[in-house]
């Protein structure tokens, strides 16, 4: 690893910590990071080059493995074109138009440039279409790193250690309240002591931040209850599972209507990315048609559209790639779970799979604490050495993609059995 430690070594003088996203350190695994130059289909190559099978695909929008042939060729054609316009574009009407035929319900989108912005954004509507100003978040659920949000919140910051961020005003987190994950009483406890101050239930309709933490039967339906009997809305978080569980998300999943749904890179096959959208009536409050201000040079960006639209039309177009997707995330998840079922329980929903390194099952967020990260650490550096490439920390998901095969998928349970001997 010669000389991707050299560019971690360098970087480290340019780059807080040598990275622009801290679960990039390879720090909670004990480990130091590899440097990426290439990608295509389900492996990555580093700096040395090493190839790794890749199960972590940009943290998940490589629905259809990297550098999609498609897709590049989407991306090629609207860079002849020019980078940035700071101006409208046809590809920006063409996405919105059809993530609003794929998903039920939607029927306006607005394009921002990643997922922490779009949640950021529905956010500030969702308390100016209600008149109210309190939000209603989740142990564990990360919803980027927004001011608010950043309270018990999960992905890097749980194995970073750090509970909440330094630097966040304690007057902007007062209106955040906590709530425990598939569990509807604590969020009915919340309604009862804050009545009419509630403006959204915000949460990951699986929660994908702490591992994979499916939602128990009822969950997601009593929220949607919930909400409407306290005329708050509920927010659907689905940067990561929007458009990959299904084509219509985790509403169409679960059968589940949000009012207001979160995007990020899916979108934009893995570029900068983000969108919120819902109603009609709840989006025309956004300016320039109503009072609710948010703006970005770089939204609707021609050459993110265009790989976005290239991605979007192939899941359109092809619903049988989900069942594929879906029956390699079994093959993985039921291969771990036949090698360790007492030393590690593994959760899945459709192409998520994470493998918990504890006994019990994990519903929330104190579950998943319980998880040893340390033996994660060591099967994580097992993996690497033959090849499987995880993310390098306990509480996020492993992402199969089309491009994955069910030989590959074997090969990796195979690696499993050796890594956990």
């Amino acid at each position: 690893m010669e000389h991707s430690q050299a560019l971690f070594e360098e970087a480290k003088q340019y780059l807080p910590g040598g990275v622009n996203s801290p679960v990039r350190a390879f720090g909670s695994v004990g480990m130091k990071p590899r440097f990426i130059r290439q990608a295509d289909g389900c492996r990555i190559t580093d700096l040395d080059g090493n190839t790794y099978v890749d199960y972590v695909g940009s943290w998940g929008p490589m629905i259809l493995g990297h550098n999609h042939p498609t897709v590049r060729q989407a991306v090629l054609e609207a860079v002849s074109g020019g980078l940035s316009f700071g101006a409208p574009c046809p590809a920006e009407v063409d996405v919105a138009k059809l993530m609003c035929q794929m998903v039920p319900e939607l029927q306006m989108v607005r394009m921002v440039n990643s997922g922490t912005e779009a949640v950021m954004s529905a956010l500030r509507l969702a308390r100016a279409a209600t008149g109210r100003h309190k939000i209603i978040k989740f142990e564990g659920c990360y919803h980027g790193h927004v001011d608010s949000m950043l309270v018990k919140a999960g992905s890097g910051v749980m194995t970073a250690g750090i509970p909440s961020s330094s630097g966040v005003s304690p007057a902007v987190t007062q209106d955040t309240l906590l709530a425990v994950y598939n569990d509807l009483e604590s969020v009915e406890a919340l309604f009862a002591g804050n009545k009419g101050e509630v403006a959204a239930v915000i949460v990951e309709p699986v929660a994908a931040n702490m591992g994979v933490v499916p939602p128990q039967p009822g969950f997601l339906h009593g929220l949607r209850a919930l909400c409407d009997a306290h005329g708050s809305l509920l927010i659907f978080d689905e940067v990561i599972t929007g458009f990959r569980l299904a084509r219509g998300g985790a509403q169409e999943y679960y059968g589940v209507r949000a009012d207001l749904v979160t995007y990020g890179k899916i979108i934009g096959a893995g570029m900068p990315v983000g969108a919120y959208g819902g109603s009609r009536k709840l989006m025309e409050q956004v300016a320039p048609c109503g009072p609710v201000y948010q703006a970005g040079t770089l939204s609707g960006n021609p050459v993110a559209m265009a790989a976005g639209y290239a991605q979007l039309s192939i899941l359109q177009e092809q619903p049988e790639l989900y069942a594929r997707l879906n029956a390699l995330g079994e093959k993985l998840a039921s291969g771990f779970s036949e090698i360790a079922p007492k030393k590690v329980t593994v959760q899945r929903v459709g192409s998520l799979v994470c493998p918990f390194f504890t006994k019990s099952e994990v519903k929330n967020y104190q579950d998943a604490l319980k998880s040893d990260t340390k033996a994660y650490a060591a099967y994580f550096a097992k993996m690497l050495e033959q090849g499987v490439y995880l993310a390098p920390a306990q509480f996020e998901a492993m992402f199969v993609s089309t491009a994955h095969t069910e030989e590959i998928v074997g090969e990796t349970v195979e690696a499993m059995a050796r890594s956990l001997l």
